[in-house]
């Protein structure tokens, strides 16, 4: 391995180890288990938990399943670190938009994003699938995940709700499950058939159904 470079003469300090990021066998460490989870997340949204392997996983990476456990001791542990990738993919895109707006910007923002993240919505939807048999890895994981967005969008048809916004008879808490249920279902049909179904325009078509014009 050659020697670094000197740095050139300046009258700047030198920037602490830490500004300057991992080096050396750590940096090694970490890019490999950044490149293990990216090539299990392409895995797992393209064949499912179930059907990808972790010697599919290796493969891609260029690693023996040996030296992928080293990283990631289990399918599971593996599986963990995929989720929190998804997670952090999507945790940037706030629902609400602006004080002045409601919710409805943020969602129709966020199902544009999702369409631009490969394997994003696939990923989600294959492990979604899977979590309705009993002994799914992912089922808590979805079971959650349902739970937090439900509640999260029936928050905002109520706040809907007191400024006079929602149509008579609309009860924020079904709105909040049908729009979860409405936006699973129409990602899975673009999935399928991405030419045919847009996902902005469903969306907004069922707030239309469901909110008042401003």
């Amino acid at each position: 391995m050659t020697a670094d470079p000197a740095p050139a003469e300046t009258d700047a300090p030198a920037a602490p180890r830490s500004a300057r990021g991992p080096r050396g066998p750590y940096a090694k460490s970490t890019e490999r288990r950044a490149a293990i989870v990216d090539a299990a997340f392409e895995v797992f949204s393209t064949r499912g938990y179930r059907g990808g392997s972790l010697q599919e996983v290796a493969d891609r990476v260029g690693v023996s399943q040996t030296g992928l456990l080293h990283y990631f001791p289990s399918k599971r542990a593996l599986l963990r670190a995929v989720l929190e990738r998804r997670d952090a993919m999507t945790s940037g895109i706030p629902l609400d938009a602006a004080p002045d707006q409601d919710f409805r910007e943020g969602v129709l923002r966020q199902a544009r994003y999702n369409e631009t993240v490969p394997g994003l919505i696939a990923l989600y939807a294959v492990l979604a699938g899977e979590a309705a048999t009993e002994d799914a890895p992912v089922r808590g994981y979805v079971a959650a995940r349902f739970e937090g967005l439900r509640a999260e969008y029936a928050e905002g048809f109520r706040d809907l709700e007191s400024r006079g916004r929602l149509r008579p008879g609309v009860d924020p808490a079904r709105a909040a499950a049908g729009l979860v249920a409405l936006w699973d279902g129409i990602q899975l049909q673009w999935l399928i058939d991405p030419s045919s179904v847009d996902v902005e325009q469903q969306l907004r078509d069922h707030f239309d159904s469901l909110v008042l014009p401003d």
